[in-house]
């Protein structure tokens, strides 16, 4: 006689990949059969991803007023970056730095930014000039300017590694800037070695000729002043400060 025993159903949660193991005990006389259905709970753990925050501008307007009595200023170069100079007295002028104070090219500063910004042209005597620069997500930038004496040999006026970090929404800066030599071509003050209108010379020559450091400016010394093969005049002569620098967080 062979006698059936039917199992009642079972609910199994298990691992996805566990064997079920079934077993039975059988003798000579007796066969079991078992019937076993098993449904499987499978637990999936999703990592859902953070938010990704909105990216936030920080902006600034940067206003550039000339100082001077007869020096254009070149279109300026406004910086923001993360460390270092620019410039800086006593300092061998980088490649770019020479090619804004000899021919007013700025891409080569530009490019040394996080974020940047150039004016839109030159800035005359008593002119000024609102340059804007945004960076997203970053308070504490350092902010250079830089600009050409263009009726100069390689002179220029700017501001090196200002810190923004203090500023808030609202809050202005203000201070002047000085005349700096850039010390890689000679003042000679020379027919066809300056870019400005008083000369319409060459610019940016990769030759340098002068103390080969960044200094103070000592000034022009022009045909009234008895330097016979300078095409300066006395209204081209400057004294510090040269620009009116004020930067204002306005988000």
């Amino acid at each position: 006689m062979i006698k059936r025993l039917k199992l009642n159903k079972m609910r199994l949660a298990l691992l996805v990949g566990l064997p079920v193991l079934l077993s039975a005990c059988i003798d000579d006389e007796v066969e079991v059969e078992v019937i076993r259905e098993v449904e499987v709970e499978v637990i999936v753990e999703v990592e859902v991803p953070a938010p990704v925050p909105t990216p936030v501008d920080v902006s600034y307007e940067v206003t550039l007023t000339n100082l001077t009595n007869s020096q254009p200023l070149s279109p300026a170069a406004v910086v923001l970056h993360a460390d270092g100079h620019l410039f800086s007295v006593g300092e061998v002028p980088s490649v770019a730095l020479e090619q804004m104070a000899e021919g007013a090219m700025t891409a080569g500063l530009l490019a040394l930014g996080m974020a940047s910004a150039s004016g839109a042209g030159v800035i005359g005597p008593g002119g000024s000039e609102t340059i804007s620069v945004t960076i997203q997500d970053v308070t504490d930038a350092k902010l250079s300017v830089t600009t050409m004496l263009v009726n100069t040999n390689d002179a220029f006026s700017g501001l090196d590694a200002l810190d923004l970090s203090t500023l808030a929404v609202g809050d202005s800066w203000t201070a002047t800037a000085n005349v700096y030599d850039a010390g890689t071509e000679v003042n000679s003050e020379a027919a066809g070695t300056m870019p400005g209108p008083a000369d319409g010379g060459e610019g940016f020559n990769a030759t340098r000729t002068d103390t080969g450091f960044v200094s103070m400016h000592p000034g022009v010394v022009t045909g009234d002043d008895g330097l016979t093969n300078s095409v300066l005049t006395v209204q081209h002569k400057f004294d510090n400060p040269a620009m009116r620098i004020m930067v204002t967080r306005i988000e």
